[in-house]
């Protein structure tokens, strides 16, 4: 559980999904929107852009230097992700044009080439499976992937369509159901139900951090983005100090889990 080396083989990388998992997720994918937004609006949005990369690219490095699960660094990872994910997909519309609907193509393109080559190089894109260097850099990749199409959908649906960023996250908030009711039910795999729920957390947390963010006249409460940014940081690092003393969230080695009957997970 301590820095010094990189990724230990058997020693499993993420943490095990709860009901914690999904609530620190989706608060950080809207930290992740209401922190980008305050920054590049806030100075220039080039040196936003820089600070946003530099700050990703010290979390992944900071996670790779963990031996094995540690939650704050895992979850300052997903935060920066969040945060550098909506940057680059703001950026495609904003600063080049792309329109969302292309931008959602082109990550969604992206996401399946991530999970085929993953699948084909290592043969399961199982959270449970994450005990190597390289398996833990196919998932980082999945991430940062989901995060970026989960960004072009939540504008799409606000923007593009003229939901609303309210209604927005009401349908999303719905739709979330769905690989949840599939996965209650079995009628989807349980690697197909996760991954389906995790992009689909990423525009309802955009959609609900906008909401609260945006002026009014845009259809959002006016409480301002950096007060949501930094009210959300308080509760995801609560959060966090609890899973880092309960370690409740710890999931057994690749080889306790073998030794429990359990080596087939998916």
């Amino acid at each position: 559980m301590s820095a010094g080396g990189l990724t230990r083989r058997g020693a499993l990388r993420v943490p095990e999904v709860t009901a914690y998992f999904w609530i620190i997720k989706a608060l950080s994918t809207a930290l992740g929107e209401s922190t980008s937004d305050y920054l590049v609006n806030s100075i220039s949005p080039v040196i936003a852009v820089l600070i946003g990369f530099a700050a990703f690219v010290a979390a992944i490095i900071i996670q790779f230097l963990m031996r094995r699960y540690v939650a704050w660094a895992y979850w300052l990872a997903v935060v920066m992700v969040g945060v550098f994910g909506t940057m680059v997909a703001d950026v495609l519309h904003v600063g080049f044009g792309v329109p969302y609907e292309l931008s959602a193509s082109l990550f969604a393109v992206l996401l399946a080439a991530v999970f085929i080559s993953w699948k084909l190089v290592e043969g399961t894109l199982s959270i449970h499976s994450i005990d190597t260097p390289r398996r833990e850099v196919f998932y980082w990749l999945a991430v940062i992937a989901t995060f970026a199409l989960g960004t072009a959908l939540g504008d799409l649906a606000a923007v593009d369509l003229h939901l609303g960023y309210f209604l927005s996250a009401v349908i999303f908030a719905a739709a979330i159901l769905v690989p949840a009711l599939g996965y209650v039910t079995r009628l989807f795999n349980p690697v197909f139900a996760f991954w389906f729920a995790y992009v689909l957390t990423r525009p309802l947390g955009a959609s609900v951090a906008d909401w609260l963010g945006k002026p009014t006249g845009v259809g959002g409460l006016g409480i301002g983005n950096g007060v949501v940014s930094l009210a959300l940081a308080v509760i995801i690092a609560a959060f966090v100090a609890y899973l880092s003393v309960s370690r409740a969230d710890v999931q057994e080695s690749a080889s306790d889990d073998s030794r429990h009957g359990h080596g087939a997970r998916h």
